[in-house]
């Protein structure tokens, strides 16, 4: 949910023209975060001389507009065609802000779009991802104080209050306040999650951004090539120039900065990082410390290194692909392979197969000594960990229960010392689970992240964890990240059980199922052209329900969401052995009904099932083993589609493939946006 970017040259010459076509590249590869308005701040002159007094400089322009990117190009673009802004000026250093806004408070419109400004002289300029909790009782305290508001958002209060700090500071004789001193008072004030960034005309060519919750990374291009990746940041080297010529980005995650740099800084709760003259300080928020008497005070600096990304501007590419959802379904060969690679062990003739999760090995003795395994999830992330519950449960023999992020919170559920919380979550920034992962936390449990993200917050809070490894993933319907989660849960399982000698078998065919996986995925990817026609056929229809049960009850779930998420239709998940209490009663020869009935211990349960619809004129579409179209279809009655048979407690992968391609086919036949569905985001930041 919302996307910031930012960019600053230093000792490097950039026209005006570059500089925005870099600010508006950096906000489409945030697009697929879910947005619906998008706005930039620049500097209306070059403000780049040594002897600028800063009471002077003139305002930065703010331009804003609802709908699309394209939408805010053509808006400045035709903004700047009628005034003598010149595209051809050149700054030799120049600070840039951008977003991307999902809205929270206040409808989608130009005056609720960010950066958000303090007055009518854009004093000071804000973009912000995340809630301000506390904004009316801000607000209602800087209304007493004169101030006017314009728009309907919780952001609005934070420039205004930039401004109240500042111009306090200078009424009481301070007129040396430093930009990060006005922003460690901003802070102070502050309740809720957010990242920020901050522009003033006061501070020319200077950027601060903070966070506490949101995420928010910087990336660092030093042009001369000279520093060692390893340089860590500190006062004397950074926030003193050294005059080389670099190019600095802050960025909500790391999609927008892979084409510029690989060097980056993932920036953490309650850190300050003021970028001025070429270099970075970094100042630790203390909300303890507060004010310093009749002054502001400074916190000290912290010393951070730089680390590298391990991803390549292709992984952010459609290449051959019209969508990035379609891209990322057929990516899954290769991406359920990366996810394994390393951690199966085959062994030779006389050695064990066993799995190696090196992020785990530390803690596998206090899991095993579990009173229970918690999964903590949402949405697509929630489906995954309920796949993969029932091999878990066999394999370590301790009970599993199932959490949605939010209800655990919302009913305060117990939460023991003795438990393993599982945390799962794509992008490892998901708000409800990041406070779920807080609660279990204090409530001394041990607690395991799963994630696809490196440096995110809910890999760097827990105990230990398991990166997916399913690479980026931009379209907002999770398909691959999906797959590859429920793989590295069947590897937990496999590691979590792997000292009992009694299910060792068991063990060695699930490490083979895994094995084979890769291969079998991409065979059912091969129906893609048959789940197309089978889209054609229901592409008119307003209702899907899918009944699955066993492994297959979270298909059921997942192959559901995909069809509403993305194709805005009306779908369903049903748990087969609850048709008979309630679902039955919709059944008719109108609706659509696509059952799950492949090989595993449910198999004869679902024949039953496939009976007692057709017996009510169902419309059946139903998935199958290879082999058992005639033991599924009542009399040819009904749509048949085959997969390759896996180990049962991996088939829910292979099932789901056909569900994401129909889902996919779905969209495009109905006119909607594939990789950013109507009113969703990719990374839900907000609660």
């Amino acid at each position: 949910m919302c996307g910031i970017f930012a960019y600053l040259n230093f000792n490097v010459s950039r026209e005006r023209r570059y500089i925005l076509e870099v600010l508006f590249n950096g906000l489409r590869r945030l697009e697929y975060r879910g947005y619906d308005s998008a706005g930039i701040s620049i500097d209306s002159c070059n403000c780049s001389g040594s002897d600028v007094n800063r009471q002077i400089v003139t305002p930065p322009l703010v331009f804003r507009q609802e709908g699309n990117i394209e939408s805010l190009v053509k808006s400045v673009y035709h903004d700047v065609d009628a005034t003598d802004l010149n595209l051809e000026e050149s700054f030799s250093i120049h600070a840039g802000i951008a977003h991307t806004r999902w809205a929270t408070h206040g409808e989608p419109a130009p005056r609720n779009s960010h950066p958000q400004t303090s007055d009518e002289g854009n004093e000071f300029v804000v973009v912000h991802n995340g809630v301000v909790t506390n904004y009316e009782v801000l607000k209602e305290t800087l209304v007493r104080h004169g101030f006017t508001f314009e728009s309907e958002t919780d952001t609005e209060v934070i420039p205004k209050l930039a401004k109240f700090v500042f111009d306090k500071a200078n009424e009481e004789g301070d007129p040396g306040v430093t930009f990060s001193q006005v922003v460690l008072e901003v802070m102070r004030h502050l309740e809720g999650a957010y990242a920020l960034i901050f522009k003033s005309r006061h501070y020319p060519n200077e950027l601060i951004a903070c966070k506490r919750g949101s995420p928010l990374l910087l990336g660092v291009k030093e042009l001369a090539e000279e520093a060692s990746i390893g340089s860590s940041f500190n006062d004397t080297k950074f926030l003193s120039s050294n005059g080389q010529p670099k190019e600095l980005f802050l960025s909500s995650d790391a999609n927008a900065l892979v084409e510029h740099t690989k060097k980056v800084l993932v920036i953490e709760d309650g850190e300050v990082v003021h970028l001025k003259d070429g270099g970075v300080s970094i100042l630790k928020f203390d909300q303890a410390k507060g004010n310093r008497g009749r002054t502001l005070s400074r916190p000290a600096s912290v010393e951070r290194a730089l680390s590298i990304l391990e991803m390549e501007v292709e992984q952010i590419n459609k290449g051959k692909y019209e969508h990035y959802m379609q891209k990322e379904i057929h990516e899954q060969p290769e991406s359920l392979t990366t996810t394994m690679r390393g951690r199966l062990i085959r062994g030779g003739s006389c050695k064990a197969k066993t799995v190696l999760l090196g992020g785990l090995k530390d803690h596998l003795k206090t899991i095993r000594r579990s009173r229970r395994i918690v999964f903590i999830g949402c949405g697509t992330s929630y489906n995954a960990a309920l796949a993969s519950r029932p091999i878990l449960e066999e394999l370590s023999g301790i009970p599993v229960t199932m959490e949605i992020a939010s209800d655990l919170l919302d009913r305060q559920g117990p939460i023991y010392r003795e438990d393993t919380a599982v945390f799962v979550s794509q992008s490892g920034e998901t708000a409800d689970t990041l406070n779920a992962l807080e609660y279990a936390l204090e409530n001394g449990a041990l607690c395991v992240g799963i994630t696809n993200t490196v440096g995110s917050a809910i890999a760097r809070n827990t105990h230990c964890g398991v990166h997916i490894n399913a690479g980026a993933e931009i379209g907002v319907a999770s398909t691959k990240a999906y797959t590859s989660q429920i793989v590295v849960m069947a590897m937990l399982a496999l590691a979590i059980g792997g000292d009992s000698i009694s299910s060792q078998e068991r063990r060695e065919a699930v490490i083979d199922g895994l094995f084979d996986l890769p291969s079998k995925v991409k065979q059912v990817l091969k129906l893609d052209q048959e789940m197309k026609y089978l889209a054609k056929l229901l592409m008119a229809e307003q209702s899907l329900l899918v009944f699955g049960r066993g492994y297959n009850y979270a298909t059921a779930l997942e192959g559901a969401l995909k069809v509403k998420e993305v194709a805005l239709m009306h779908s369903e998940g049903i748990l087969a052995g609850e048709m008979k209490h309630g679902p039955l009663a919709l059944v008719d020869e109108s609706l659509p009904i696509f059952v799950i009935a492949t090989r595993d211990a449910c198999f004869s349960k679902q024949q039953s099932v496939i009976q007692q619809l057709h017996a009510r004129k169902g419309r059946l579409i139903v998935m199958c083993t290879k082999g058992d179209a005639a033991s599924v279809c009542v009399g040819g009655s009904c749509r048949v589609i085959e997969v390759p048979q896996a180990v049962d407690c991996l088939q829910t992968v292979i099932n789901t493939v056909p569900l994401q391609l129909l889902a996919y086919h779905l969209t495009v036949l109905r006119g909607h946006n594939v990789d950013q569905p109507r009113n969703l985001a990719k990374s839900v930041t907000t609660q």
